[in-house]
C-alpha cells in the first residue's frame, strides 16, 4: 500500500513536469517569428516528452513513484512558408521559412498544462488534509 507521503511525492513530480512543460510552452511562443537561430534556420518546436517513474519497493514490487521528463524534442513537422521579398531571410522567390509554431496550439497546451498542474495540487491538498485529519484524531 502507498503512504500518504509517496502520493504526495507523485503529485509533486506531476506538478514539476507540468510547470516544465509551461516553460517549454512560453518559449515557442516567444520564437513564433524567429526565422534564424545559432544553426541559422528558424526556430523548431519544442515538445516535453514524459514517461512513468517506476522504483521498486523493498519486498520487491514495482510501482509507480510519478513522472519525469525523459527529453525534450524537436517538432519535425515543416516549417511555415511565407511570402515576404522583403524579408532579410527571404529566398530567391521571395519566401521566409518561419517556425513550425501554431500559438492555437501552445495556448491549447498551455491550458492543459494548468489544469493538469491544478489537478495535482488538488490532489496533494487532499492528501495533506488526510493527514492533518489523522494527527487530530491522534491527539484527541
Amino acid at each position: 500500500m502507498m503512504s500518504e507521503f509517496e502520493i504526495m511525492n507523485i503529485s509533486a513530480t506531476g506538478m514539476s513536469a507540468q510547470r516544465l512543460r509551461v516553460e517549454i510552452v512560453s518559449t515557442n511562443i516567444a520564437n513564433a517569428e524567429t526565422t534564424r537561430t545559432e544553426t541559422g534556420e528558424p526556430y523548431r518546436r519544442k515538445v516535453p516528452v514524459f514517461a512513468e517513474y517506476l522504483r521498486r519497493t523493498p519486498n520487491g514490487k514495482i510501482e509507480s513513484a510519478g513522472v519525469k521528463v525523459v527529453k525534450i524534442e524537436e517538432d519535425p513537422s515543416p516549417f511555415r512558408l511565407v511570402y515576404d521579398p522583403t524579408h532579410p531571410d527571404a529566398d530567391e522567390n521571395g519566401y521566409v521559412r518561419m517556425p513550425n509554431v501554431n500559438i492555437v496550439r501552445e495556448m491549447v497546451d498551455l491550458i492543459n498544462a494548468q489544469r493538469a498542474y491544478d489537478a495535482n495540487v488538488a490532489a496533494f491538498n487532499v492528501t495533506k488534509a488526510m493527514v492533518n485529519s489523522a494527527l487530530q484524531i491522534g491527539r484527541g
